[in-house]
């Protein structure tokens, strides 16, 4: 692919379906006041916090159980008019954005923990319960969800896209933690996959297929998910380097040495800077790693001191420990606030974010030559990385009001992906391919693999209703 030179190359491609007057009638007949067609809410679910834009779909529907998206999803197979599935809207490549019209099920109502049972260390809940709300309501079992983008993003939404985030290093991603779900199909049909059991060699891992399937095979209405008892300790840690390098070639050593290490977070100097403009912290203003380790008192000391020793080794310096849970919830809401925080450091701008991983050998590789470009380019960016897995990401901040900016960070994004995936490396780590990552996925995966994806899109979506636009093109 040659890298973009022009905006008409950075656009999704808008080919809307004509959504008929019959049903829309139809949706307000069974959903009352449940259903919407006010500009306003339509425009609040037409859009997510990637930089793209396309119109809102034609009308929302406001889901209460699984019923409801059931008839909904009916209803829109029999006029062939697409649905797309709407949690907290906080998924970055367009991934609920109507590029080809449609009506909008907004799952955010279906807010229920439906069972816990913990002896099994397993939970089944609604799809619009959110992370945080997860672990608020499960933590009198002394058990907890380790999945954390970051964001307070839905269950179901971050089960579409196979979120991660800062704890993968130690519990994996949605991909490890889903054991099963429900789903109702593009016919309107229901269907379960998995159980509550650990592990099966029962048939086809249909549970997989959906999760990161991004809403274009169905729409996920209940999921079981893995808990983990809370650690009986947790301490965390921040420590400066004088260099991206040394931080992480730390990282490499800590994870290749095998130290259960549960998070280990990367800040370049200019992700600092900005974090302590906005969270009011006095952080020292070079490359930084933030850490957490879980364990008994004993094994958190060891793992500590083992990686303290690493960081001197590599010129690190100014460690701060955290061990009260005020003082870790201090440093960890200052990372999960960078994106606010680079925003808010260059008022009216926007951010593209890049989401690569490559493995954990090539990771001080493909970042430097990264930061060089970026810094070449004199567009204002921020960095961070969960980088105890090879995963980070670039956020390019610029003016909306001059387009050569939004070419210049396409651009830089473009020799980011591939640069990951030459070095075996893939295009999105967490994020999820949506509108945006498409044209790399058949670079990452194959002609072959794509016509094998979109053979299965055509086998349990046959009118192509379920989220179009997104993935791969048909």
């Amino acid at each position: 692919m040659n890298a973009p030179t022009e905006l008409s190359h950075l656009v999704p491609e808008i080919r809307p379906r004509e959504v008929p007057e019959v049903l829309l009638r139809a949706l307000q007949d069974r959903f009352g006041g449940n259903f919407s067609t006010a500009l306003a809410v339509r425009e609040q679910h037409g859009r997510d916090e990637s930089s793209f834009e396309a119109p809102p779909p034609a009308a929302v529907v406001f889901a209460q159980d699984t019923q409801d998206v059931s008839d909904a999803v009916r209803l829109a197979a029999q006029y062939e008019v697409p649905v797309i599935a709407f949690g907290v809207g906080s998924s970055l490549e367009g991934h609920v954005l109507a590029v080809q019209g449609g009506i909008s099920i907004d799952v955010n109502r279906m807010n229920k923990i439906l069972s816990i049972d913990a002896q099994d260390l397993t939970v089944t809940v609604q799809p619009g319960v959110t992370r945080k709300q997860l672990n608020e309501e499960i933590k009198h079992t002394g058990l907890f969800f380790p999945i954390d983008p970051g964001a307070d993003a839905s269950i179901g939404g971050m089960a579409a896209t196979r979120a991660s985030g800062t704890n993968a290093v130690r519990y994996g991603t949605m991909r490890e933690n889903v054991l099963g779900l429900q789903v109702v199909t593009a016919s309107g049909d229901l269907i379960r996959t998995g159980t509550r059991a650990r592990k099966s060699s029962a048939g086809y891992d249909l549970t997989r297929l959906f999760v990161g399937s991004e809403g274009t095979l169905g729409v996920i209405t209940e999921v079981t998910l893995r808990l983990y008892p809370l650690p009986e300790a947790i301490a965390a840690a921040v420590c400066s380097f004088p260099s991206i390098e040394a931080a992480v070639r730390t990282v490499i050593e800590i994870i290749q040495l095998g130290v259960p290490i549960a998070r280990v977070e990367l800040l370049d100097k200019h992700t600092v800077r900005m974090v302590n403009a906005h969270s009011r912290l006095n952080l020292r203003e070079e490359p930084m790693l933030l850490m957490e380790f879980h364990g008994s008192p004993a094994g958190v000391k060891e793992q500590s001191e083992q990686v303290q020793q690493l960081v001197a080794d590599h010129g690190g310096n100014a460690f701060e420990w955290a061990t009260t849970p005020e003082e870790r919830t201090r440093f960890w809401a200052a990372r999960h606030n960078v994106y606010f925080a680079a925003i808010q450091s260059r008022p009216g701008c926007r951010s593209i974010s890049t989401d690569t991983c490559v493995p954990i050998s090539r990771l001080a590789d493909c970042l430097l030559d990264s930061v060089k470009e970026a810094d070449d380019s004199q567009l204002p960016y921020f960095l961070v990385g969960h980088v105890g897995d090879g995963n980070f990401h670039f956020g390019y901040l610029l003016d909306p009001d001059k387009p050569q900016e939004r070419v210049t960070a396409e651009q830089l994004n473009h020799k980011l992906v591939n640069r990951a995936l030459s070095m075996g490396g893939t295009c999105s780590g967490e994020h999820g391919v949506g509108l945006h990552k498409m044209d790399f996925l058949v670079t990452e995966a194959g002609a072959g693999a794509i016509d094998m994806m979109r053979t299965i899109k055509r086998a349990l979506d046959p009118k192509n209703i379920m989220n179009p636009g997104k993935i791969f093109r048909m």
